[in-house]
């Protein structure tokens, strides 16, 4: 299994639209900061046939620490999850 890297998706803005590489590369720069901005402002950000980006809020709770045994507060905070487009559900499970 092979991890795609910013670099590998740059080269194919490069390739299949004919950009030079430096505009490739700030434009894929400019679409992940645009992504990144909204969703640290709390926004969800859906991509059409892709999936969509949640921000969840989680409560203070309670962890232990495996190795100790200790209890140890977990404070509250905000995660990111991703809830993938049924056709891209459809397309990973072809």
């Amino acid at each position: 299994m092979k991890t795609v890297t910013r670099a590998d998706i740059a080269e194919v803005l490069y390739r299949e639209i004919g950009l030079s590489r430096k505009d490739s590369s700030e434009i894929l720069d400019m679409i992940l900061e645009e992504i990144s901005s909204e969703l640290a402002s709390g926004n969800n950000v859906k991509l059409s046939s892709f999936g969509t980006f949640l921000v969840r809020s989680k409560n203070m709770r309670i962890g232990r620490n495996p190795k100790t045994g200790i209890e140890a507060e977990i404070s509250p905070r905000k995660v990111i999850s991703f809830k993938p487009s049924q056709t891209m559900r459809f397309s990973v499970n072809k």
